[in-house]
C-alpha cells in the first residue's frame, strides 16, 4: 500500500476524454434512429388503414337493415355534389298542375329535381331506398332535392312509406276544381283511347237516378278530403302545402312565392320569369332551366276539353260540394270552387 493509505493508481490510467464523448454521441444517435424507425412504422400503418373501405353512414330515416349498396352510395368526387333522398315531394294531384309547378321550380338555383316520375312509393317500393336515391340528381349543400309523382296522393300506402323514409319530408299538393280536373283527366285518356265511352256515361252508375260512379278514378281523385285524411295520420297539416292549380295559371309568381317560402328558399322566381301564352291559355317561362330560350309545357298540356252536358257538370258540382267544404275546413283555405 502506498504511503499515506492512498489506493494504488490504475495501471491503464484515466479514460481519455475523446472516448467518453464518442460513447455519449453514439447513445444519442441510437436513440434518434429508434425514434425515426418508430415514426416510419406508424406512418406505414396509417397508409394501410386509409386503403381499407370505410362504411358509409346511413342518414336518419333511411334503411338500417344491412349495408346499402349501389353506385349512389360510393364515395363521390368533391365538387360534384351527392345524390340524396328528396327533402320535398309533390304528391298530387293528377291533372292539377304538378308538371307546371315542377318546371317553374326548376328555375330556382337551389332546387334540383328528378326527371321522370319515379313512382317509388306506389309501384316501385320493393326496389329499396338505394334504388330510389340513385334516381335523384346530384345536389350541393344548401340545395333541395325534389321529385313529383301525382298518384301518391291517392295511394293508401304512400303516407306511411314516405314517413318511414323521413318524417320531416315536406309535401306539396296541387289541387284544382275537381269537376274541371275530372274532365281534364278524361280528355287525356280520350287522346290515347278515342273509342272509350262518353264522359257522361262514365260519370254515372245510373244516369236516371243520378248516382255518381265513385269507383271511376277520374271522379275518385277529386274527393280530396277523403285522401287527405289518410295523409294526416302520418304528417301534420303544417307540413303539407296546398297549391291552387287555378292561381298557378292566373298568378304563377304569387303561388311560386308561397312554395319558395314553404321550402325555405329565397324568393328568386318572380313575375319577370313568366309570360302568358294566349294560344295555350297558361303561363310559360321566359327562360327555362339551363336555356336562354322561352319554354312552354309540351303539346300534351293545355288540351281542348270536349263539350260536356251541363246537366252532368251541375250534378258533379252538387256531388263534390260537401267534400269541397270539408277540404276547405281541413286546409284552412277556401279555393272558391263553389
Amino acid at each position: 500500500m502506498a504511503r499515506g493509505g492512498a489506493p494504488p493508481a490504475s495501471a491503464s490510467g484515466p479514460e481519455p476524454l475523446p472516448r467518453r464523448a464518442l460513447r455519449k454521441l453514439l447513445l444519442v444517435l441510437g436513440s434518434l434512429l429508434m425514434s425515426l424507425y418508430a415514426s416510419y412504422c406508424l406512418a406505414g400503418a396509417a397508409r394501410v388503414l386509409t386503403r381499407e373501405s370505410v362504411p358509409i353512414p346511413v342518414a336518419q330515416g333511411e334503411e338500417t337493415a344491412g349495408t346499402l349498396r349501389g353506385p349512389s352510395l360510393q364515395p363521390q368526387p368533391a365538387g360534384e355534389g351527392n345524390k340524396r333522398l328528396p327533402q320535398a315531394v309533390i304528391i298530387g294531384v293528377k291533372k292539377g298542375g304538378t308538371r307546371a309547378l315542377l318546371e317553374f321550380l326548376r328555375v330556382h338555383p337551389d332546387v334540383r329535381a328528378a326527371g321522370a316520375e319515379p313512382h317509388f312509393f306506389d309501384r316501385n317500393y320493393g326496389r329499396g331506398l338505394a334504388w330510389y336515391r340513385d334516381l335523384m340528381p346530384r345536389t350541393l349543400d344548401g340545395q333541395i332535392t325534389m321529385e313529383k309523382t301525382p298518384s301518391y296522393f291517392v295511394t293508401k300506402e304512400a303516407p306511411a312509406r314516405i314517413s318511414a323514409m323521413s318524417k320531416g319530408t315536406k309535401l306539396i299538393v296541387v289541387v284544382r276544381d275537381p269537376v274541371t280536373r275530372a274532365i281534364s283527366d278524361y280528355t287525356q285518356t280520350l287522346s290515347k283511347k278515342p273509342d272509350i265511352p262518353t264522359f257522361e256515361s262514365l260519370t254515372f252508375k245510373n244516369r236516371t237516378t243520378g248516382l255518381i260512379d265513385t269507383s271511376w278514378s277520374a271522379i275518385q281523385i277529386g274527393i280530396y278530403a277523403k285522401h287527405l285524411e289518410n295523409w294526416l295520420l302520418y304528417f301534420p297539416i303544417g307540413q303539407i302545402l296546398f297549391v291552387s292549380g287555378e292561381r298557378l295559371i292566373s298568378d304563377p309568381a304569387g303561388e311560386l312565392g308561397r312554395v319558395q317560402d314553404f321550402l325555405g328558399l329565397k324568393r328568386i322566381i318572380t313575375d319577370k320569369h313568366f309570360y302568358f301564352n294566349k294560344t295555350k291559355g297558361f303561363p310559360c317561362l321566359k327562360k327555362a332551366e339551363g336555356s336562354s330560350k322561352p319554354h312552354c309545357l309540351g303539346k300534351t298540356k293545355g288540351r281542348t276539353h270536349p263539350s260536356i252536358d251541363q246537366e252532368v257538370v251541375q250534378r258533379l258540382r252538387e256531388f263534390y260540394r260537401p267534400f269541397n267544404m270539408k277540404f276547405y275546413q281541413m286546409t284552412g283555405h277556401d279555393f272558391g270552387w263553389d
